[in-house]
C-alpha cells in the first residue's frame, strides 16, 4: 500500500492541495472540489440577497460552490477532506460543518491510526486471535496483525456494531468493550464478520481500546 502513497501539490482556483498522485490512493473520507457557480447567474448574495456591484463584490464557498458576499462568506476553515493545505474561504453553514470535520481529522483519525490491541474473532469460530488494529495511512484499509494479516477496505465495511457495558434502565455510564463490524470481500457474495474484543487482561489498554472504538464508531457514521 505505501507505494501508492505518493502526494503531489497542485493548484486549483480554490488554493494549494496536497492529493494523492493516484486517484485510486484517496481516502474515502475525502470531498471532490464542488464546481462553482458561474458569476453571471449569481447577481445576488445566494445568503442575504444583496446585490452584487464594484462595492460588494462576489466570493465562492470552497466547499459548496455557491455565490455569497464577503459578509456571508468570510470565514477561512481548514478543509482537509479536499487536501487543501491552508484555511480556505467558506460560507457560514459550510464553515459550521468543516469545523466539527476538523475535530474528526485532528483527533479520532490519529487514534485510529495508532491502533489498539484486541482479540479477534473471525465468523463464527470460536477461536480468537490477538492482533494490533490500526488505519492505514492512506486512510483506506482497516489493518489487523497478529499471526494472521488481514487488510480491510473502509469502502467495503457495510455496519460497526459497538458492544458496551454498564448501562443501566435508569441511566448510568457505559464504556466500549469491543464492536461486531461487518464487511465484503470484493468478488465473493457472502458478508464476513468479525468480532473485536478488548482484553480483561490488558487494563492498561482499557482506555486506548475504549477511545479507539469510538473513533471508529464516528468513521461508521
Amino acid at each position: 500500500m505505501s507505494g501508492g502513497d505518493a502526494k503531489k501539490l497542485v493548484r486549483s482556483p480554490s488554493g494549494l492541495r496536497m492529493v494523492p498522485e493516484h486517484r485510486a490512493a484517496r481516502s474515502p473520507f475525502g470531498l471532490d472540489e464542488p464546481p462553482w457557480v458561474p458569476d453571471k447567474e449569481c447577481p445576488r448574495c445566494m445568503q442575504c440577497d444583496t446585490k452584487f456591484d464594484f462595492i460588494t463584490r462576489k466570493h465562492h464557498c470552497r466547499r459548496c460552490g455557491r455565490c455569497f458576499c464577503d459578509k456571508c462568506c468570510s470565514k477561512k476553515v481548514p478543509l482537509p477532506r479536499m487536501c487543501f493545505v491552508d484555511p480556505v474561504r467558506q460560507c457560514s453553514e459550510c464553515a459550521l460543518v468543516s469545523q466539527k470535520e476538523t475535530e474528526f481529522y485532528d483527533k479520532q483519525l490519529k487514534v485510529l491510526m495508532n491502533g489498539a490491541t484486541f482479540f479477534v474473532t473471525l465468523g463464527t469460530s470460536d477461536k480468537s486471535e490477538l492482533m494490533v488494529c490500526r488505519l492505514s495511512n492512506n486512510q483506506r484499509y482497516l489493518v489487523l496483525d497478529g499471526d494472521s494479516h488481514y487488510e480491510i477496505e473502509i469502502i467495503q465495511i457495510s455496519a460497526v456494531q459497538i458492544l458496551t457495558e454498564g448501562f443501566t434502565p435508569g441511566g448510568g455510564n457505559t464504556r466500549a468493550i469491543g464492536m461486531i463490524l461487518q464487511y465484503k470481500v470484493p468478488g465473493a457474495e457472502e458478508v464476513m464478520q468479525m468480532k473485536f474484543t478488548a482484553g480483561e487482561d490488558f487494563s492498561c489498554n482499557k482506555k486506548l481500546s475504549a477511545s479507539w472504538l469510538a473513533a471508529m464508531h464516528k468513521v461508521s457514521k
